[in-house]
């Protein structure tokens, strides 16, 4: 699968995260059948920018940690995209993390 195939299969299912949701970097390789490919999902997130419809935001790593921040523009956009869905987050961590996981695996 040429990466570009493997980025829009990351998009399509980071389209169906609920709204007030997270899943992880991780989550998302595993139900692509790609489990060690966390990274490159990272990647694919990054080059989401230009793709509003993407919500990488809801993207996090295994810890629910906003590990992929820095790649949004300004400096808190990320937590505030999450906060505007009823997430809290402290201190880039996402508070309730296990009730608020969304696993592809389960839910599609």
């Amino acid at each position: 699968m040429s990466e570009t195939g493997f980025f829009e299969k990351v998009y399509e299912v980071a389209r169906l995260i609920p709204y007030g949701r997270v899943t992880s970097y991780g989550a998302i390789a595993k139900y692509l059948g790609a489990a060690g490919s966390a990274r490159m999902v990272g990647w694919a997130m990054n080059a989401s920018g230009n793709k509003e419809d993407v919500p990488a935001h809801r993207v996090v790593n295994r810890k629910g940690l906003l590990t992929g921040k820095h790649h949004f523009d300004g400096t808190n956009l990320m937590q505030q995209l999450l906060e505007s869905e009823g997430v809290e987050v402290i201190e880039n961590q996402i508070q309730d993390f296990d009730k608020l996981f969304w696993d592809p695996m389960k839910e599609l």
